[in-house]
């Protein structure tokens, strides 16, 4: 039986990958795509006010809640939130990924790689509550602010409307701050495997044909880079609007999407109107995976 079925693969190889592929695509097809559908589904129900239960009417009444005011500052606010912590990453990635990819050899770049990927072998929660200390007025940060004498920097800070708080570990600061911590190793690798693709000599060629180094990073560097840099932004602009960890523990008491969908689901019980908050990251990266395309952000995966 097994040289008959053998035989039958050589002969019909087109039937043995589809064989090979039908479990992770039944995974796909019912598990992903079917549970993403439910929501999808749920989303076009409403919730009856008096009752509080489910109106399993087809209707575009809980997608018009998503525009009253509340609501749409909650989505203003993440994807704010989102946009801020993509351009911090790029801007502090850009030149990690640089040294690495142009001066780091062997046993330094190793050593690169460990630094890149250590923080993200730890636990998740034990990160975040450990930045909770050290942003926390009592934290080793407002200490060190003291002795440097720049205590009345971080009170003038904290004094600031939307962005300030009692301590940054409960402002709209201390949010970003962390979002960046733990999302930062997902746009330097990218960004640096774009750099390691850039040959050396067009940055020699920019130098000797009289291009300033700002000139060679504007014309030379950064458009081959691009690519890595949106690759990178897929992962940290779609993992800060998607997070409901960070803003729980660390930040004001102001909601993030993954917040108003807990809040909605588990406690208000309006299962639609958290399906319709879950239904806007899904519609804003369609778009942005969509233009990460045009600028060929998938070859620097």
């Amino acid at each position: 039986m097994r040289g008959t079925f053998s035989d039958l693969f050589w002969r019909r190889p087109k039937l043995l990958l589809f064989l090979m592929l039908l479990p992770p695509l039944l995974w796909l097809g019912i598990v992903y795509i079917g549970s993403l559908f439910a929501l999808l589904l749920q989303s076009f129900f409403s919730i009856d006010e008096f009752s509080g239960l489910i109106n399993r009417q087809f209707t575009l009444k809980t997608y018009g809640d998503l525009f009253q005011a509340a609501n749409l500052d909650i989505i203003l606010r993440t994807v704010t939130m989102a946009a801020l912590v993509t351009l911090a990453s790029a801007i502090i990635a850009f030149p990690i990924a640089y040294y690495a990819a142009r001066y780091a050899r062997g046993r330094w770049k190793a050593l690169f790689y460990l630094g890149v990927m250590l923080p993200l072998w730890s636990s998740y929660l034990v990160k975040i509550y450990a930045w909770k200390l050290i942003l926390a007025k009592e934290g080793i940060l407002t200490w060190l602010l003291a002795k440097l004498n720049l205590l009345w920097l971080l009170e003038a800070w904290l004094s600031l409307p939307i962005v300030g708080g009692n301590s940054l570990s409960v402002s709209f600061t201390g949010t970003f701050i962390v979002f960046v911590y733990v999302w930062l190793p997902f746009m330097i690798l990218p960004v640096q495997a774009a750099l390691e693709r850039v040959p050396g000599n067009l940055v020699e060629a920019s130098s000797d044909l009289g291009a300033s180094p700002g000139q060679t990073f504007r014309n030379v560097l950064f458009p081959l880079a691009l690519p890595g840099i949106v690759a990178g932004s897929i992962f940290t602009f779609s993992l800060t609007l998607g997070d409901y960890i960070i803003p729980q523990i660390i930040g004001t008491s102001r909601l993030f999407i993954g917040q108003a969908v807990y809040s909605q689901q588990g406690t208000a019980g309006n299962i639609p109107l958290a399906a319709a908050f879950t239904v806007v990251p899904i519609v804003i990266m369609g778009f942005y995976l969509w233009g990460a395309k045009r600028m060929g952000a998938f070859d620097a995966l």
